[in-house]
């Protein structure tokens, strides 16, 4: 017992690695499907989205994909989940960046969801692309879309697509919803929200999503997605495997978490037990000497 006791504390680490990293790779090749349960700060986004389906004519989502490819595994499957959702519904939505990371993130998305969903480009969504300026931007869009966006990322003028017909600012547009990793969501709360009474939502990082509670509190943001969690939520809430006939990847990535996590916390435990059960023996053989 002690041996083994002693060969676990010394198990070499690259052992763990590769424990690690099979852990990892297995629910995104058969995924576990572990429960998700909706929280209340996502359920709100889902809600208005859904409430937004009701008007006629149905307002269009304005989507600004704010990250760059070193949070794209976490806001990537909000994204998609988000544009499925809006075309189930029939919402138009309106795709723009404001981080310079965000384009070539924003097409692969886009065009993913949309081909999942049969959606036509200029009909159901359009991508506006990026434009340099941060609050400038928002503050043009609050007057007039065109100010700033005269064409597409295509360079086709946005007159041309049926679903820009009558969206000239803030009032013509549901919801706001920014996907960032950094502090867009806090920009476009100052200037769209505040200055021009735009509907904000966001999603998040998880290491960022305790730094906007506050700004639900006060009702400055509708709802919040944070981190892989927020983004399981949202396909739980579309019913993303009941479409496609397979979980998606915000789910596949919460799996692989909930694993590793798992596995941490045991190896932690066992190592303690270990350590403690090896030092009682040490004490007794040297009492014994």
């Amino acid at each position: 017992m002690i041996k083994l006791l002693n060969k676990f504390l010394n198990l070499d680490r690259r052992i763990i690695f590769i424990i690690v990293g099979i852990a990892v790779i297995v629910p995104f090749i058969i995924p576990l499907g572990l429960g998700v349960t909706a929280s209340p700060p996502v359920e709100r986004v889902y809600d208005f989205i859904e409430e937004g389906a009701k008007e006629e004519p149905k307002k269009p989502i304005l989507l600004s994909v704010d990250y760059d490819p070193s949070t794209q595994p976490e806001l990537s499957p909000m994204a998609e989940a988000i544009l499925i959702h809006c075309f189930r519904l029939d919402i138009p939505v309106i795709i723009t960046c404001l981080h310079p990371g965000g384009p070539g993130l924003a097409l692969e998305v886009s065009n993913n969801a949309a081909e999942m969903m049969n959606a036509e480009y200029g009909e159901d969504y359009v991508f506006l692309g990026y434009s340099v300026g941060g609050s400038i931007v928002m503050l043009s869009m609050g007057e007039n879309i065109r100010q700033i966006f005269p064409t597409d990322y295509y360079g086709t003028p946005v007159d041309e697509y049926p679903i820009m017909q009558g969206v000239e600012n803030y009032d013509d547009i549901h919801l706001v919803i920014c996907l960032s990793g950094s502090t867009y969501p806090e920009v476009w709360v100052a200037f769209a929200h505040e200055r021009y009474g735009a509907n904000v939502a966001a999603g998040v990082t998880a290491v960022m999503a305790a730094d906007y509670y506050p700004f639900l509190q006060t009702g400055q943001m509708v709802g919040l997605l944070g981190g892989l969690k927020g983004a399981a939520e949202y396909e739980k809430l579309i019913e993303y495997e009941k479409m496609f006939g397979r979980v998606g990847n915000g789910i596949k990535g919460m799996d692989a978490q909930t694993v590793i996590h798992v596995f941490i916390v045991v190896i932690v435990i066992l190592g303690n037990i270990a350590y403690v059960v090896n030092l009682r023996h040490e004490r007794k053989e040297s009492l014994k000497s």
